[in-house]
């Protein structure tokens, strides 16, 4: 197994693991000083193309991003989500995990589900391409934003794919939108971690989209905080500029060859 996977594992219970998104080169080389691990994920599809869901997502799409991101980073885990209907089999699944780690040089992708996806998983695992899973909220199928866990089902469902999903052996699950308690729990009962998004500082790591915690994308969700107002930063610096623009003031002999 790869040093930089191996180094995530044995982070669980020990040091808590620092995880973000990215999309480009310029913020990947940010995040790198400080990220555990990266992942360039298809919540691009919201994010940056105002699509209504990830299921709108591309493999080229996500493919072309994570290329950029690869070149910003030197030190963290470069994780891929592998987008809706690109592993709706085994074969399926090998096949364009196969495509995104040759052409991005990614460390390792990332599927959303338990059960339904362990053959998939297990082909991955079996054929060295590291596994990174998903449960609780699923953006790719769920057609509601809801937490999990509220129901006695879908906590014993949680807890039945992460067992299922360490037993086809990935290295770690990211739990969506899950329930405190039951996220406490799933964290103790599997020797993998887990990275929480909105599922509690219980987690091994967390998670969260960049451009929600600059303050970028106009997002409210609860799970979400802000640690700048990057919006209006950006705001007022494009109305200075508009200003000088207009009275002559830009550019001055300064920036003018």
């Amino acid at each position: 197994m790869k040093k930089k996977i191996l180094h995530i594992i044995k982070k669980k219970n020990k040091s808590k693991i620092v995880s973000l998104t990215a999309y480009s080169k310029n913020v990947a080389s940010i995040l790198d000083n400080y990220c555990d691990i990266i992942l360039v994920g298809d919540s691009l599809g919201s994010v940056l193309y105002n699509y209504k869901s990830t299921r709108e997502v591309s493999l080229d799409m996500m493919i072309e991003h994570s290329k950029s991101v690869r070149m910003g980073i030197k030190k963290s885990l470069m994780v891929v989500d592998m987008p809706y209907n690109t592993y709706r089999n085994s074969k399926e699944a090998l096949k364009n995990a196969k495509k995104i780690i040759s052409k991005t040089k990614c460390d390792a992708v990332k599927l959303e589900g338990g059960k339904k996806i362990y053959n998939s998983i297990q082909t991955l695992v079996k054929n060295k391409i590291p596994v990174m899973g998903h449960l609780g909220l699923l953006p790719q199928s769920d057609k509601t934003f809801k937490f999990k866990g509220k129901k006695k089902s879908e906590r014993e469902n949680i807890l039945k794919d992460a067992k299922l999903l360490e037993r086809a052996g990935v290295f770690s699950i990211v739990l969506e939108c899950v329930e405190t308690s039951l996220a406490k729990h799933v964290t103790k009962q599997i020797n993998i971690p887990t990275i929480g998004i909105g599922a509690s500082n219980n987690c091994d790591g967390q998670i969260l989209v960049f451009d929600d915690l600059i303050g970028l994308n106009p997002i409210n969700a609860r799970f979400v905080k802000k640690y700048l107002n990057i919006h209006k930063q950006i705001k007022k610096a494009v109305s200075n500029y508009s200003k000088e623009v207009r009275k002559a003031q830009f550019p001055s002999k300064k920036y003018s060859y």
